[in-house]
């Protein structure tokens, strides 16, 4: 079976910065490939490069088996694209934003009106339409910004930060559309910097830091990396915060972290527990919260990078992009 989309090599410069260093990527028929990293890691550049609007230095691409390079009309025709800010005309309505893309897309002014009809129900717009959207909420012009990418029924298509600066519930709502667009079979490629997103919608993660690929595998695969699980240990009394932090040193034999009211270290032998219990309850402290669990994306990040993925390092892609 081929990928619906495949790099191999991918290079980047701007100037004397390389945005692109060597990528591959490879993501099967109707899976959703994550792909996290900072702001300047070389997420953008290489969407814009695999959706034909940007030209590689060096290396290949294809979507579908078509070449970005030799072939970026066909490329084009199977694709959809929603980049980081919605790309909505704010004077047109709901209704008017969808025709003007089927009309610009080659559809008859009945297809298309049809097609606009059925997306705005889908995406929960259907009330909405009429009206011009300047007046939608942020999550809303992010759902039409998304129903415009579909009005083609694209088979790949690419979100390149789509819930950048939604509140959460906008956020989750994004999340069950896109999942909708996974039970239909749609190939999607997800850049995002929200771990949690990249854990909730991905059957696949790449890592990105610094234009190149840093790691890839699922959630649990790359969870698993650190080899580590992590302890949390919250005291009922916070007065008692390092006392317990003291005590996790000890019997884990490396400093944890303290933050936010309770004491997290990183734990290779799940033993370590029932000892860090029995110290806490001769010392009479109490813990309101104490439990083991797997490393998060967040922790696996930082394990691998030395920095959290919400950390801006701003590059050069960032001004072109």
């Amino acid at each position: 079976m081929g990928y619906a989309i495949e790099a191999e090599g991918l290079v980047k410069h701007y100037g004397e910065t390389k945005a692109l260093d060597g990528v591959d990527l490879a993501v099967p028929p109707g899976r959703l490939l994550g792909v996290l990293g900072p702001n300047g890691a070389g997420k953008t550049t290489a969407v814009r490069i695999l959706a034909t609007l940007l030209v590689p230095d060096a290396g290949r691409a294809s979507v579908l088996g078509f070449d970005i390079g030799r072939q970026p009309h066909q490329v084009r025709s199977l694709i959809g694209l929603t980049g980081q800010y919605a790309a909505v005309d704010e004077m047109l309505t709901g209704v008017e934003n969808l025709l003007m893309i089927g009309r610009l897309l080659g559809l008859p002014r009945r297809g298309a009106r049809q097609r606009a009809t059925a997306l705005l129900e889908r995406f929960d717009l259907a009330e909405a339409g009429g009206r011009a959207a300047k007046t939608f909420s942020g999550g809303m012009r992010r759902r039409l910004d998304l129903a415009a990418s579909l009005v083609g029924r694209p088979k790949v298509l690419f979100l390149d930060e789509p819930t950048t600066g939604l509140d959460p519930r906008s956020r989750t709502e994004l999340w069950g559309v896109v999942r909708g667009l996974m039970a239909d079979g749609v190939t999607v490629l997800l850049t995002t910097q929200y771990l949690e997103e990249a854990d909730q919608l991905a059957d696949d993660i790449v890592v990105f830091d610094h234009g190149k690929v840093i790691a890839t595998g699922t959630s649990d695969q790359l969870k698993a990396t650190t080899g580590a699980q992590v302890l949390e240990v919250r005291p009922l009394a916070e007065h008692q915060l390092e006392l317990v932090a003291k005590v996790v040193t000890d019997v884990v034999d490396e400093p944890p972290v303290v933050a936010g009211g309770k004491v997290t270290a990183a734990v290779r032998d799940p033993a370590v527990v029932p000892a860090v219990v029995r110290r806490l309850d001769d010392l009479g402290i109490v813990a309101s919260e104490l439990a083991l669990r797997k490393s998060s994306l967040d922790e696996v990040f930082l394990a691998l990078t030395g920095h959290r993925a919400e950390e801006p390092e701003k590059t050069d892609e960032e001004t072109y992009a």
